[in-house]
């Protein structure tokens, strides 16, 4: 009987708990991203309106979201809305911020009782006034649970987000609070919106696209990435599995030499 992705999975990270040649740090699965990408397209090619295709695309999520759980991971980050999505139509725009609405009223409290520590990255500042006040209630709420994070990505842009960080390093350089010649590698990622979050080890696109379209750049230098054939709202747990044995089976050098490895 064969086995599954999941116990391939856990077969490795079992061997390399145990093989000094093999450090888990180079393969662990800590955090997975996910572009979600094809709603519309799935729903146009069952007749459906867009409006269904972002519905079922939010059931894709909470399935995703379980997978998550399964696996153990740190963090799980999903890009639901981009900053170029306010070129959509105004019908459109307001549907996504509804569905985000209703996603605090309906699963916080959930992932809250699990444990799960919940995060929204992306420029807060041009969201509903509403919106804001959700996202800031969300966070406190989750924010000493132990769990794992969920990451939203919610008028996120990898560029605007480079941009804003450069903007506050600036602006404690020029208040004298800090030497520009002190900025390195490591101060640019606390700068950015997720943190101290682990640069996703692992990227997931749906839809066959096969393109970053403005997503975690600087933090996706060294990420793994599957594209998947699937629209998002058909994305599910085998899909995921999927995603993850391939990852599994590839070899993280982050520049090195292959013999060197």
């Amino acid at each position: 009987m064969s086995s599954t992705p999941l116990q391939r999975f856990a077969g490795r990270m079992f061997a390399r708990s145990t093989d000094n040649d093999a450090p888990q740090t180079e393969k662990a699965l800590r955090h997975v991203a996910i572009i979600m990408d094809g709603n519309g397209r799935w729903a146009k090619g069952k007749g459906l309106t867009r409006l269904k295709g972002h519905r079922e695309g939010v059931e894709a999520a909470r399935r995703a979201v379980r997978v998550a759980k399964e696996l153990n991971l740190s963090h799980i980050t999903l890009y639901s809305f981009s900053t170029e999505n306010w070129n959509r139509p105004d019908w459109e725009v307001e549907h996504l911020m509804n569905l985000l609405r209703q996603f605090f009223e309906k699963d916080l409290k959930d992932l809250s009782e699990e444990g799960v520590r919940v995060r929204i990255i992306g420029d807060r500042e041009t969201l509903p006034k509403d919106i804001q006040t959700l996202v800031e209630d969300a966070e406190a709420r989750t924010q000493s649970h132990n769990g794992y994070t969920l990451q939203i990505a919610f008028n996120y842009g990898g560029r605007d987000e480079l941009v804003r960080a450069v903007g506050r390093l600036a602006a404690e350089a020029k208040a004298g609070r800090l030497d520009p010649k002190a900025i390195d590698e490591a101060m640019i990622s606390q700068s950015l919106d997720t943190g101290d979050a682990p640069d996703p080890d692992l990227i997931i696109r749906t839809s066959g696209e096969q393109r970053i379209s403005n997503f975690l750049l600087w933090q996706a230098a060294y990420s793994e990435f599957v594209f998947l054939d699937c629209y998002w709202p058909d994305f599910n747990r085998d899909h995921f599995m999927a995603a993850v044995d391939q990852y599994q089976g590839r070899t993280r050098r982050f520049g090195a030499r292959p013999e060197d490895q």
